[in-house]
């Protein structure tokens, strides 16, 4: 003999239980992607990575327009295309084989003027023009007191072409100064 019990007029009630359930997950699913892109698009707008033109503007209510970012980019945000503006250059091109200091200039190409305060964070000094990428020689940085010259020590054991990789920071810029120089060691 079966036992009435309160919760059997439950079941009764509530005969589509399993189907609420699926409603409300994909519910918060869809209002969690929504609150995800929404984040997303709000942190876009706000570093200008992207924006909305000013004929798309005219057709929005006055008091969303007033928190939007203009159409154009903020003069102290900088693109990576900016930093094509500066460059290294080899002091010396040719060097004495053996124990020696490779020097290079970083200069803002338009002006020629030297840059002070780069932060070198890769390098690497290799026989790649010889055929020889794995040809390496140790690049040790040293100290300089001459404003956009920075020095490395290293040891050049073969004479020939050598290629020199750097890659830095430059102060208030946002990407990377990226240039690849060839040296030649000399008996």
């Amino acid at each position: 003999m079966h036992q009435h019990s309160p919760f059997d007029d439950f079941d009764a009630f509530e005969p589509g239980h399993d189907a609420s359930r699926r409603r409300w997950i994909v519910l918060s699913l869809s209002l969690a992607a929504a609150l995800a892109m929404g984040t997303l698009a709000g942190y876009a707008l706000s570093q200008r990575i992207w924006f909305i033109p000013d004929v798309a503007k005219a057709h929005l209510p006055k008091f969303v327009t007033a928190w939007l970012p203009s159409s154009e980019p903020a003069a102290s945000v900088r693109s990576p295309v900016d930093l094509k503006a500066y460059g290294f250059e080899l002091v010396d091109s040719k060097i004495t084989q053996g124990d020696a200091t490779v020097s290079v200039r970083l200069v803002q190409k338009s002006t020629g003027e030297p840059v002070s305060d780069a932060v070198i964070f890769a390098r690497r000094l290799d026989m790649s023009p010889e055929e020889m990428p794995t040809m390496t020689a140790d690049l040790e940085p040293t100290s300089t007191s001459e404003r956009g010259i920075y020095r490395f020590k290293t040891n050049l054991t073969m004479q020939g072409k050598w290629q020199l990789s750097l890659a830095a920071k430059v102060q208030g810029q946002s990407g990377t100064v990226q240039n690849k120089l060839v040296l030649e060691a000399m008996p």
